[in-house]
C-alpha cells in the first residue's frame, strides 16, 4: 500500500507539473551543481537570455566531478534539496532512479509537446529510458572513438615496412586485432608509442577497456539483463587490451591518465589514442599542439563500436512544484535545436542528430559528421544503482591483468563475477 500511495503520488505530481502554466515559474531562481567543464561554461554565458526570455534566473555553482556526487546525494535525501536542476553523470543514471530521487519525466514530455525525435537513441537509452519512465534528458555525451596520425598511416617507408612484415596495406584499422597490430607495429618502427594508453586503476583504465569489449563484439549485459562479460568476444577484448598495454603503449601506461595521453598525443610522441571525440580539434591545434596538428583524424572505433557516456538534465522530487515547472522550462530551452546549435559552435558535443548535421555546425567543425557516427553507434557501461562501484571492481582486475599478475581469463571472470554481485545487491 505504501509503494501504491508514493506511485500515485509521483503520478499527481507530473500530471500538476506539466498542466502549470507558464507564468508559474516566474521570478524562480535554479540552483544547479555543475561539473566544472567547458560544457558548463558554454550554456553558463547564456543563462541571462533565458532569464530575460522567461523571468526564471539559473545559477550554476561549479566544483570537480570527485565532490559532485556526494554532494548531491546529501541534497536528494533531505526534506528539500537546495539544487532544483540536476546535471547527472550516466553512472548515476541507475542509482538516482531506483532511489527514487527524479521526476519522472516522460509525462511533461508528453504535456508539452517536447520532441525527443532528433535525440539520438543511444543518448536516451544511456540515461535510462525506458518504455515506463523517463528520469533525463541528455545533456552532452563523452562518447569514445578513435584518433590516429594520418601522416604515419600513409609514410611510404611505413607502408612497405608493414606489407613486407604482414602482407596486409597499412590503412586505418578496421577490427580490433588489426588495431593493436598497427600500434604495435608504429611502436617498432616508427619511433612513437603505438597507443597512448590511460592505464590507471579505476574510471580510466574501465572506460578505456570498454572500447575494446565492444569493438570485439562483447559486451557486459546480455538482452536478459544478464552478465555476458566472460565470453569469447570479452576474452579476445581483454586478451587484444593487456598486448597493447605491454607491447604497444607508452612507458608508465599503466598508471596513465587522460591528461597523460593527451600531452603524449599532442607532442607527437604517439600513433593514436583510444579517446573522447571532440578530443580532436584540441589536439588538431596548430598554437597547442604544433607537432601533430593537420595530420590527426577521428574515426569510430575498429569493429564498429566504442563506450558511450554522457550527461543528462533531471528534477528533483524533493522541490516545490513552481521549481520543477522552471526546471522543465529551462531543460527544454537548453536542449532546444537552437540553443544546442549555438552550443555546439562554441564546441559543445550535441545529443541531438540534427545538431551534427546542421550546416553552420558542420561549416566550422566537419568531423562532427564522423562524431556523430561515433556517439550513435556507442555502447554504454552497465547502468544499475553500482555503477561506480563497479568501475573500481573492473579497473582492479585490468591492473591485475596488465601488470601481470593475474592471467586474463582469471582477471575477466573476476570482473565478470564481481558484477554479478552487485546486480544481485
Amino acid at each position: 500500500m505504501a509503494f501504491q500511495r508514493t506511485a500515485l503520488a509521483a503520478l499527481m505530481g507530473a500530471t500538476m507539473l506539466a498542466a502549470m502554466p507558464s507564468a508559474f515559474a516566474e521570478g524562480v531562481t535554479l540552483h544547479a551543481l555543475m561539473e566544472d567543464v567547458p560544457e558548463t561554461q558554454i550554456i553558463e554565458k547564456m543563462l541571462p537570455d533565458f532569464e530575460k526570455e522567461t523571468g526564471v534566473k539559473v545559477e550554476f555553482e561549479k566544483i570537480g566531478y570527485g565532490d559532485m556526487h556526494d554532494k548531491l546525494v546529501a541534497q536528494l535525501v533531505a526534506p528539500e534539496s537546495y539544487y532544483n536542476l540536476l546535471e547527472v553523470d550516466f553512472l548515476w543514471a541507475g542509482e538516482f532512479p531506483a532511489a527514487g530521487w527524479l521526476v519522472d519525466l516522460k509525462p511533461l514530455v508528453e504535456k508539452s509537446d517536447f520532441d525527443l525525435k532528433p535525440f539520438i537513441p543511444a543518448m536516451l537509452d544511456l540515461l535510462g529510458r525506458t518504455d515506463a519512465q523517463l528520469p533525463l534528458i541528455p545533456m552532452y555525451n563523452y562518447s569514445m572513438g578513435l584518433i590516429y596520425r594520418t601522416d604515419l598511416i600513409e609514410d611510404a617507408k611505413l607502408k612497405e615496412a608493414y606489407k613486407a612484415e604482414t602482407g596486409k596495406e597499412l590503412a586505418k584499422p578496421e577490427t580490433l586485432a588489426d588495431y593493436v597490430a598497427i600500434s604495435k607495429f608504429m611502436k617498432e618502427k616508427a619511433g612513437v608509442a603505438g597507443a597512448a594508453m590511460q592505464g590507471q586503476r579505476g574510471d580510466p583504465n574501465a572506460m578505456e577497456f570498454s572500447n575494446y569489449l565492444f569493438s570485439a563484439g562483447g559486451t557486459y549485459l546480455g538482452a536478459d539483463r544478464k552478465v555476458a562479460l566472460d565470453s569469447a568476444e570479452g576474452k579476445t577484448a581483454l586478451g587484444l587490451y593487456v598486448d597493447n598495454i605491454k607491447n604497444g603503449a607508452q612507458q608508465g601506461a599503466l598508471s596513465a591518465t587522460l591528461d597523460d595521453t593527451m600531452r603524449l598525443m599532442c607532442s607527437g610522441q604517439a600513433f593514436s589514442m583510444v579517446t573522447y571525440w571532440w578530443m580532436l580539434p584540441q589536439i588538431d591545434n596548430k598554437e597547442k599542439c604544433p607537432a601533430v596538428a593537420g595530420k590527426v583524424a577521428l574515426s569510430v572505433m575498429p569493429g564498429g563500436h566504442g563506450e558511450s557516456g554522457g550527461w543528462g538534465w533531471g528534477i528533483p522530487k524533493n522541490t516545490s512544484p513552481e521549481s520543477q515547472e522552471a526546471a522543465w522550462k529551462f531543460i527544454q530551452w537548453v536542449q532546444s535545436k537552437k540553443i544546442e546549435v549555438a552550443r555546439a559552435l562554441e564546441g559543445h558535443a550535441p545529443v541531438r542528430s540534427d545538431v551534427y548535421e546542421d550546416p553552420a555546425v558542420l561549416a566550422k567543425y566537419p568531423f562532427y559528421k564522423t562524431a556523430l557516427d561515433v556517439v550513435a553507434s556507442g555502447k554504454s557501461f552497465p547502468i544499475f544503482a553500482y555503477s561506480a562501484q563497479y568501475e573500481d571492481v573492473l579497473g582492479a582486475q585490468l591492473s591485475l591483468a596488465a601488470g601481470g599478475q593475474a592471467t586474463p581469463d582469471a582477471a575477466l571472470k573476476a570482473a565478470s563475477d564481481g558484477l554479478t554481485q552487485l546486480l544481485n545487491k
